[in-house]
């Protein structure tokens, strides 16, 4: 799961730092503004995912989670490659739409992870897999720049269905799940038990305020994405690889992440992952508050790797709190709402950080993501229930 992991977070962040330029050059039929439609390339997706994902995530509790990784794999492949022939920006917003329904890979990860570990290693094993996805990540920007560079947009799209095939047929022939679903979940209707599993996850304490902070989390990590490449065109010379230094950009981020997320979760494990989560926010905020103030590229991209460093923290530790909050025999469930609140945090953040930019300019987006973060710990530091989730029953 760690390698599929890997390959999926690589394919779907090769195209993540150029999106906007790809709107940019496919241009509008309908004569919509850029902004708003680099904001919408990813709200569409984000929007629709946060529909479906609750629905997968009960599925995957009666019928298996592993089907769900395959599907969401699988069906990706597809969207993607279909993405490299669009002819206009609005048919790559509807695509990304349906790219939304069908998806939701780290989601039905950490459910197939969450349901296989002691509950005492929760933390190291989100971890683990959070490494997969922020060192794909890492990687996937840089190379959609260069590819973009050398060969063109199109080509990306075609390189990540590859590697989400890949992916997925490395999960179909190489994981092994044994699963058997409880036995009143199969006499319950099936829109009667994905309602009533959805209810007893949100009634157990520190599950709602957990996806609060799941939902601030996300906001402020997408918000400077629709802005981000016209920032860093900005402060780069004449001539500049805009594409290539945006993926270095967002791949220093995650390479950061990626090395401190192991430890952040084994650390979480031996002394909470609400202490955790509370350090690295606070200082995740104070790392983006600088960043509406550089006069450089390279400041940026040293003051971002700071930010993936501290978000290494903030995203497993959620994870094994949602984990150490709930019972086993849940995690579709559980899973599936984070996947719906990360995905309605992240059709709202583009938006938000483009009528940010719209109104006030490009670097009261930094600015205003560096107060969202520190106000999410000093939240947390106060909404999150004081006994550890590890002594819950």
């Amino acid at each position: 799961m760690f390698v599929a992991q890997l390959l999926s977070a690589v394919g779907f962040s090769v195209i993540f730092p150029f999106l906007p330029l790809y709107v940019q050059e496919l241009g509008s039929v309908w004569g919509v503004n850029r902004n708003w439609l680099a904001g919408l390339v990813f709200s569409a997706q984000a929007l629709t995912m946060m529909v479906a994902s609750p629905v997968w995530g009960g599925l995957a509790d009666r019928f298996g989670r592993k089907l769900m990784v395959q599907r969401s794999l699988f069906g990706g492949a597809l969207v993607l490659l279909a993405m490299a022939y669009v002819r206009s920006a609005e048919e790559l917003v509807a695509l990304r739409a349906v790219q939304g329904m069908i998806t939701g890979t780290i989601s039905a990860a950490n459910a197939l992870v969450a349901a296989s570990v002691p509950r005492r290693r929760i933390g190291y094993a989100m971890g683990v897999l959070q490494v997969g996805l922020t060192a794909g990540i890492a990687v996937g920007p840089l190379l959609g720049g260069i590819l973009a560079d050398l060969w063109g947009y199109r080509a990306a799209f075609k390189v990540t269905a590859a590697l989400l095939a890949a992916a997925g047929m490395l999960v179909a022939l190489g994981v092994r799940e044994v699963f058997r679903p409880p036995e009143e979940k199969t006499r319950l209707g099936l829109r009667e038990e994905l309602w009533n599993g959805w209810r007893r996850v949100l009634a157990r304490p520190g599950v709602s305020m957990a996806y609060v902070l799941r939902f601030m989390t996300y906001l402020g990590r997408m918000m400077i994405v629709p802005v981000a490449p016209f920032f860093i065109q900005s402060l780069l010379e004449e001539g500049g690889q805009v594409n290539t230094f945006t993926g270095l950009v967002f791949a220093s981020a995650s390479l950061m992440g990626a090395l401190t997320a192991i430890s952040f979760g084994r650390l979480g494990d031996r002394i909470g992952h609400g202490r955790v989560l509370v350090s690295c926010a606070l200082g995740t905020g104070l790392f983006y508050l600088p960043q509406s103030l550089v006069q450089n590229a390279w400041q940026l991209l040293l003051l971002q790797a700071a930010c993936g460093a501290a978000l290494g923290g903030t995203l497993p530790a959620l994870s094994a709190l949602l984990a150490g909050y709930t019972l086993p025999g849940e995690e579709g469930s559980v899973y599936g709402l984070d996947s719906s609140v990360i995905s309605g945090s992240r059709a709202l953040a583009p938006l938000l950080g483009a009528a940010v930019a719209y109104g006030f300019g490009l670097r009261a987006t930094f600015l205003a993501t560096g107060l969202l973060f520190i106000a999410l710990g000093l939240l947390a530091l106060w909404g999150l229930p004081r006994q550890a989730p590890a002594e819950r029953p």
